[in-house]
């Protein structure tokens, strides 16, 4: 007897439900990944050596995992055929797109085991409702119900062996998840890719910030975050296996970021009860929002030359790292949106394609709570000034002068407004602005009181 394991956003061995049931149920396990091409290049990068330390895993067992490159109903059903399975396990996705290709496999594999696990969350999206049977709009009471009715079990153990059926497998090289163009050479060096580093990344993470997380996690120029986003989305890690390793600890710090798992928890719940949001205003009002599509100003917020040092640090860092600070990812989103007018989706799409850890939920919820159109969203009159923000969360300038290194000479009374210095102060930081440094794309005030009519125009 024979099953198939479909890794989706699950590539570990251990704490796997649906590989551990599938050993315990059958002879024999297929441990299959589909590739689908529909990510961004960040994250093809990251898949890369993701899917190279899962095999690495596998060959620990006595297996190997098997990679086939094609639509994932096609490859599913000639894969039943090649090894006449009997079963299919998978880890739920709650993401649109496999909650609807879930349905549709049930249907087309109704002869065989089907069983969909839930190893990617703590909590099932169906299993929260208010006391109407309705999904919670609102993040506070959603928390306060996760956290009356969610009871912790153990992570699961690594399994000690797996028996893997002779099957052929694409060459991980034929799916050219790398990058054509070397543009990846500090995320080499700036990441450890696959389980055991992401169970590194936990330990440090716990030993060393977990403690000061809630003061600390606000300060980019400071390592004070977990940076397990990554592995969670590629499921490298469980959140039951971060839920373990922190329930011993207590303090505002550990309640700080058990929250921030909440969070992750609620926007798969968001988009599971709200698919049309991925790509429409969840608040309808915003649909005659009037943005503009101004091409040169998105340009220039890509590559981090605004002429805001914070947003510009956050960018760069960005498109360096493919990954940015959680603070920065609100002042950048703010900007975007509230002082260049630019619909919110543009901003999603950029994310989703640069970013290491672009989760459909997370990137989702995010930009459309910065934007004011999501459920439980910022205010849009909440507009960040980049000055202060920058003033108030890195004040020495540590941040900026690490991704902007043409202002590291600057005083830091002017690291965060360099148009406000002086003609002596610039050229004695070796700065003209304009050549070396660009000039604001806009004027902050002027830029809130136009977005703040703007928004009195479509309120209601």
């Amino acid at each position: 007897m024979t099953a198939i394991v479909w890794h989706i956003h699950d590539l570990r061995t251990q704490d796997n439900p649906a590989l551990t049931a599938a050993i315990e149920e059958y002879d024999s396990v297929i441990p299959l990944y589909v590739y689908a091409e529909d990510i961004g290049e960040a994250s093809m990068w990251w898949l890369h050596h993701s899917l190279e330390a899962l095999d690495s895993e596998y060959k620990t067992l006595g297996g190997k995992l098997i990679l086939r490159k094609g639509e994932y109903e096609d490859v599913l059903k000639k894969v039943v055929n090649e090894v006449e399975a009997d079963a299919i396990f998978c880890n739920h996705v709650f993401e649109p797109v496999f909650q609807k290709l879930f349905e549709k496999l049930t249907k087309k594999f109704a002869d065989l085991d089907i069983q969909l696990h839930n190893g990617n969350y703590l909590s099932h999206p169906k299993d929260i409702l208010n006391k109407s049977g309705d999904p919670y709009t609102v993040y506070s009471p959603f928390m306060r119900a996760f956290k009356k009715e969610y009871v912790h079990e153990k992570p699961l153990p690594k399994p000690s062996k797996i028996d893997v059926p002779r099957i052929s497998s694409d060459a991980l090289s034929s799916l050219h998840l790398l990058p054509k163009i070397r543009w990846d050479k500090e995320m080499e060096s700036t990441w450890e890719i696959g389980s055991k580093a992401a169970h590194t990344s936990l330990s440090r993470f716990v030993k060393e910030a977990l403690k000061e997380y809630k003061t600390m996690r606000d300060i980019p120029g400071y390592e004070g975050t977990s940076r397990l986003s990554p592995h969670l989305h590629f499921g490298e890690i469980s959140p039951r296996e971060i839920w373990e390793a922190t329930k011993k600890i207590d303090g505002a710090g550990k309640d700080t970021f058990v929250n921030e798992l909440i969070w992750r928890e609620f926007a798969a719940y968001f988009l599971f009860h709200s698919p049309h949001a991925v790509r429409e205003n969840w608040r309808e009002q915003f649909d005659a929002f009037p943005w503009k599509a101004n091409k040169t100003h998105l340009t220039a917020w890509q590559k981090g030359k605004t002429g805001y040092p914070i947003v510009d640090a956050g960018m760069r860092q960005l498109w360096a790292t493919g990954w940015m600070h959680n603070r920065v990812r609100m002042i950048v989103g703010s900007f975007l949106i509230k002082d260049l007018l630019i619909d919110w989706k543009s901003g999603a799409q950029w994310f989703f394609d640069t970013l290491v850890d672009a989760d459909l939920a997370s990137n989702t919820l995010g930009w459309q709570w910065v934007a004011g159109s999501g459920p439980d969203a910022a205010p849009f009159f909440r507009i960040f000034n980049p000055i202060l923000q920058g003033e108030k969360f890195d004040p020495e300038g540590d941040f900026v002068k690490t991704f902007c290194p043409e202002l590291k000479n600057l005083p830091k009374k002017w690291i965060h407004k360099p148009f406000e210095a002086s003609e002596e102060v610039l050229q004695d930081a070796g700065i003209t602005l304009g050549e070396e440094y660009p000039h604001p794309l806009v004027d902050h005030k002027e830029a809130r009181n136009f977005a703040l009519a703007a928004f009195e125009k479509i309120k209601k």
